[in-house]
């Protein structure tokens, strides 16, 4: 049975909070890594940090499974595709074992200091129902 807009607000709502969640975690991280890197010059510190957000990253689908039922058709596979190469991206980072590429995680090469970043502009479209 089709999700009424109501409930289609409320899921979309409800993932929005979700995904701003994680990206306040990943935001957390990046700046305990600059903090590591430029104020301690922890150099191993930071690296720790980097694949920690790329590890958070590649478990979103399946911290999101619960999340995407309220979701039907192509809205639904628009999400768990976008969540997927979050995690796709994130796991490459980690297999080749790349500090620099886990930086650039969700940074596009024009992204500009203060802007969101594609976890937080990911979570917008979510909301605005724009995801699909």
């Amino acid at each position: 049975m089709p999700a009424t807009e109501p409930d289609a607000r409320k899921g979309r709502e409800a993932l929005g909070l979700w995904l701003d969640q994680m990206a306040a975690a990943v935001r957390d991280i990046e700046h305990e890594a600059e903090q590591a890197l430029h104020r301690n010059e922890d150099q191993d510190a930071y690296r720790d940090l980097m694949r920690r957000k790329a590890q958070l990253l590649a478990s979103l689908p399946d911290r999101a499974r619960d999340l995407l039922p309220q979701f039907e058709g192509h809205e639904r596979e628009a999400i768990a595709d976008r969540l997927s190469r979050f995690a796709s991206s994130a796991s490459n980072a980690l297999r080749i074992d790349s500090v620099f590429y886990m930086s650039a995680l969700l940074y596009p090469e024009d992204h500009t200091p203060g802007q969101p970043n594609d976890l937080e502009t990911f979570a917008a479209a979510v909301r605005a129902g724009r995801a699909g």
